[in-house]
């Protein structure tokens, strides 16, 4: 009798460490994301969380909108939506995302930018920072950018097609002497298909005049602050048909390079 009380407490205390967190807010050091990148390369802009559950998991983070309508960034607890006509727009808390991943941003390490630096320069700084390549880190850059390139992408409507047929006409902005932030995961190669292996950064300028997945930068002065993430908490499967039957057993590596540059 006594075994059989024990082995159902034990069974009823791991349901609830399992289960509890997908009830509350995410820790302070640990990564929410919706869906799959390797989802979104094949078309699946069907949005599947709202920005207000969203926040509710971090402060901080990158992502999109349904049907691919805008860049997001998650800065400070703010969304901000970047769409195809450069502009940047205060998105409703009732839109929804297809793909996002967000953090609460608590940076382990701060440091003044004096150099010129590029985006080259900024991976290899944050390599040094982070060199441990199985952590995630997330980090914000602010400051005077000499010139900034990004990317929106206009959006889509069904029958969707792959982003890699979106992208070929993405309308591209390019951006001189602005202030701003930088918005970006450094994530584990062995992230592949989940998430972006490497470097996936947006940008948002202090003025709100424009922003957008960054292509290319030439950076003055700032401010670097990282985090290093140690924990991976959840990953929301979207419930809609397009995701229960896209075709995620492609190695879809070039698509997403193609796509990230």
């Amino acid at each position: 009798m006594k075994r059989k009380i024990i082995r159902r407490f034990l069974f009823v205390s791991v349901t609830l460490l399992t289960v509890f967190p997908l009830w509350g807010c995410a820790t302070p050091n640990g990564i929410t994301q919706v869906a799959t990148i390797d989802a979104l390369l094949a078309g699946v802009y069907d949005g599947h969380m709202s920005l207000e559950a969203l926040r509710g998991y971090g402060d901080f983070g990158i992502g999109t909108f349904e049907g691919l309508d805008g860049e997001m960034i998650l800065l400070d607890g703010t969304f901000y939506k970047v769409r195809a006509d450069g502009k940047v727009y205060r998105p409703a808390l009732s839109e929804s995302t297809p793909f996002a991943c967000v953090t609460n941003f608590v940076p382990d390490f701060r440091e003044t930018v004096k150099d010129p630096t590029d985006m080259k320069a900024l991976e290899a700084r944050i390599n040094a920072i982070v060199p441990q390549s199985n952590r995630f880190c997330a980090f914000i850059v602010r400051g005077e950018f000499r010139h900034v390139r990004a990317r929106s992408v206009p959006s889509q409507k069904k029958p969707y097609p792959p982003l890699t047929e979106v992208t070929k006409t993405q309308p591209v902005f390019t951006l001189s002497e602005v202030r701003g932030a930088i918005v970006g995961f450094r994530s584990p190669d062995f992230v592949k298909g989940v998430n972006v292996p490497g470097y996936h950064m947006h940008f948002l300028a202090d003025d709100l005049s424009s922003g957008g997945h960054l292509l290319d930068f030439q950076m003055t002065g700032g401010i670097l602050e990282a985090d290093t993430v140690h924990e991976w908490l959840n990953i929301y499967l979207p419930g809609s048909e397009s995701f229960g039957v896209a075709d995620l057993t492609k190695d879809r590596t070039s698509d997403l390079q193609a796509v990230e540059k």
